[in-house]
């Protein structure tokens, strides 16, 4: 990692903010969701950057209970997490969900019922509680039938397909993204990195670039590269490191050695 990415934050951490994604950047893609974990080190590193910076924050598809759960947020600190691409925001183990979300939780949950119901054979169903995710990754063979289960629910719901890493996700239409989040949690500081690895990322890096041609913001974009890597994040990106072992080190140059 240039030294020059990281002299800014590492120069006045009390005005700066570094921010992550989980799946794919802090933990390694796994087949079955709810098996994934943070590489060892990551969640302490991650309470000590909090300690040291103004603001810490993974930000991920993941429901903030899980976050909550396997980042140790219950113990309390100042590491904040932000579950749902923003439907959900934890901190000290309490989640607090949008309203406009939380309106649509028994239209995911009939889906996700659904789904269950007539997902062929390998096809994952992650019922996420504001949102459903289709998994084809053991059955990509099956990936045509996710997208048409997919769009067929979302136009007679009204949810909204978000096509991502091997998988198809169902939300509900309310205003929030990545880059809505991250716009909010830059507000007053000076430099911001946020860190992640697919195209579900791409509006924090775009929400980056908006801030710093508005003002002046040293922002570091850094992505967790592998096999899957799609060229249009590669290419937004400032520097792309080793999955997330390389993650994790950026974390740790982040803070004094």
């Amino acid at each position: 990692m240039p030294d020059d990415l990281l002299a800014p934050f590492r120069a006045r951490p009390e005005r700066a903010g570094v921010l992550t994604d989980f799946d794919g950047t802090l933990s390694p893609i796994v087949p079955d969701p709810a098996a994934a974990r943070p590489l060892p080190e990551a969640a302490a590193l991650l309470h000590r950057l909090a300690d040291r910076y103004e603001r810490v924050a993974v930000v991920s598809g993941r429901p903030a209970e899980f976050l909550v759960r396997h980042l140790g947020l219950s113990g309390g600190g100042r590491l904040y997490a932000v579950g749902l691409y923003g439907m959900e925001y934890a901190q000290g183990g309490i989640v607090t969900t949008r309203p406009d979300a939380e309106e649509w939780r028994a239209v995911v949950d009939t889906v996700a019922r659904e789904a269950e119901e007539q997902a062929p054979f390998g096809v994952l169903v992650e019922r996420k509680g504001l949102s459903v995710t289709l998994h084809y990754r053991t059955a990509p063979e099956e990936a045509a039938w996710a997208r048409r289960f997919a769009e067929d629910t979302a136009g007679r719901t009204g949810l909204v397909v978000h096509p991502a890493r091997m998988s198809d996700e169902l939300r509900p239409p309310v205003p929030v993204d990545k880059g809505r989040v991250v716009a909010d949690l830059c507000e007053g500081l000076e430099a911001a990195c946020f860190i992640g690895d697919d195209v579900g990322d791409l509006p924090a890096f775009e929400a980056l670039d908006r801030i710093a041609a508005a003002r002046d913001l040293h922002v570091l974009k850094v992505v967790a590269g592998s096999a899957e890597l799609p060229a249009e994040l590669a290419t937004a990106a400032d520097v792309v490191v080793d999955g997330p072992a390389g993650a994790v080190a950026v974390l740790r140059a982040l803070l004094p050695s």
